[in-house]
């Protein structure tokens, strides 16, 4: 059977989807690409804000039309949340955010008999984490390691936690072993990744008679990775203490990039939002990262035009993000999410306030990414290459940076790129190869009589000692 399956939404969303193709292939099923015709359709959906629900209707609503005989099958948070909705766009399988495996049953069971069918829960009772197959069958560069699903924060704006329901774990041990079967698969770098992923560990003390938090999960990881690139999902501020720097800042293999949600640098702002911690704490998780991971790229996300946001809280969080010098910042204009506080607050403001502050927040958080580019040039960066772009290849260093080199057949290698210079949303680089030993945290180069021939730019090195990439 052809399968297709479209995914709206979080990193958790993109993992999901690709269990769920790892799934359907592993039993002989063919995944097709967009445009194509298929046999089972499968939507992954997200609600995070209203945005996302009319987006979800359109993806459903055009896959109908493109195959209206196939099968189309509905699954995720918007379904979850509003699955009288997707009853009316006539979706034949409908289930929420949870049972993956007995979602896809589902599906294939209605391609045979044709049949309705639908199987939702109450998120908020859900109390067992569901283990899925960790990788995908797309392409062997990063795989998405899911430690974690739910979220017990209730802040105003946010449905997530009716939608996925409270806090759930993977135990340590499932995703040590699940880190090494990803290595086994070729994958060169690691991303944890879950709804919350600070909050991972608070169902598990009972379990298994130990208080094991996020820091001792990400050094078991980064044990088991080896020499393979660790990568960190979005942090809550209030992880980021002496003890987190202490016990990670050891691993070479973690990446020095920190997502910390921030969403406003005003505290009046913050208490409305019910998020739970204020700037003088952010600010110190920042100074703690900086201090133990010199050179470190610190993002965030922030929220504009939040209801009842003066303009006097909007230059307060303006001046906090320059205080902090991120190295970049995803700005949303704030998006009515009815079910939520913040959407029956009063001061809501209009569209033209927000996007006015989303554009001064914009300039500034270009600013502070031009600089903290600006302030790689000069230095070697170990680049995992990923794919072209027009002359050059692209990756991504340590620090989330996007990098552009020329080169060819880069894919998947991790390699040492000379920055010198800016280019469109990255840096450009040069390849260095010249040296015949070349060390890093994340790379090894060795000379090697087994090596074969590495071509850059139409170069044969097989004049010189060639080149062996350990491990890679």
């Amino acid at each position: 059977m052809r399968f297709f399956i479209t995914t709206l939404g979080c990193k958790v969303n993109q993992y999901e989807s690709q269990a769920m193709e790892q799934w359907l292939t592993e039993r002989g099923h063919t995944e097709v690409g967009p445009g194509t015709d298929f046999d089972l359709a499968i939507v992954n959906t997200c609600t995070v804000t209203a945005v996302a629900d009319k987006k979800n209707r359109n993806v459903i609503r055009r896959l109908r039309k493109q195959c209206p005989q196939a099968v189309l099958a509905v699954c995720g948070c918007y379904s979850q949340i509003k699955p009288e909705d997707v009853r009316a766009l006539g979706v034949d399988v409908i289930s929420g955010s949870g049972g993956r495996e007995a979602f896809l049953e589902m599906a294939l069971q209605t391609a045979v008999d044709r049949r309705r069918r639908e199987a939702l829960d109450e998120a908020l009772r859900r109390r067992d984490f569901e283990i899925l197959p960790p990788g995908g069958l797309s392409t062997r560069t990063r795989a998405m390691l899911k430690v974690q699903d739910g979220c017990s924060n209730f802040c105003s704006y946010c449905i997530i936690p009716y939608a996925r329901g409270p806090v759930r774990s993977l135990p340590l041990e499932d995703a040590v072993s699940q880190t090494r079967e990803l290595i086994g698969a070729g994958y060169r770098e690691i991303v944890i990744t879950g709804i919350e992923i600070a909050s991972w560990g608070v169902d598990l003390d009972k379990q298994t008679g130990r208080r094991e938090r996020l820091p001792q999960l990400v050094d078991a990881v980064c044990q088991a990775a080896g020499d393979v690139r660790v990568r960190l999902g979005s942090l809550e501020p209030r992880i980021i203490d002496s003890d987190f720097c202490r016990l990670l800042r050891p691993h070479k293999n973690l990446c020095p990039h920190f997502h910390l949600s921030m969403q406003s640098g005003s505290d009046t702002v913050l208490v409305r939002m019910r998020r739970k911690y204020d700037t003088a704490r952010y600010y110190e998780s920042v100074g703690l990262l900086q201090e133990h991971f010199p050179g470190c790229a610190v993002t965030t996300d922030m929220i504009v035009g939040f209801p009842g946001e003066t303009e006097s809280e909007f230059a307060e969080s303006l001046a906090f993000i320059h205080k902090c010098g991120l190295a970049a910042m995803h700005v949303f204009p704030y998006s009515r999410r009815p079910g939520t506080p913040a959407d029956q607050m009063p001061g809501q403001l209009g569209n033209a306030v927000k996007e006015a502050r989303s554009a001064a927040a914009i300039a500034v958080a270009a600013e502070m990414n031009r600089a903290y580019r600006e302030a790689m040039i000069g230095t070697v960066q170990s680049v995992l290459f990923e794919e072209e772009a027009g002359a050059y290849y692209t990756g991504h260093a340590p620090n989330s940076i996007r990098v552009y080199a020329r080169g060819k057949a880069l894919h998947n290698r991790v390699l040492p790129v000379r920055i010198t210079g800016l280019h469109e949303d990255g840096v450009l680089g040069e390849l260095q190869l010249q040296s015949y030993l070349f060390s890093s945290p994340i790379c090894h180069f060795e000379r090697s009589e087994k090596s074969v021939p590495f071509c850059v730019d139409n170069t044969d090195f097989s004049a010189m000692n060639r080149l062996e990439m350990t491990g890679y």
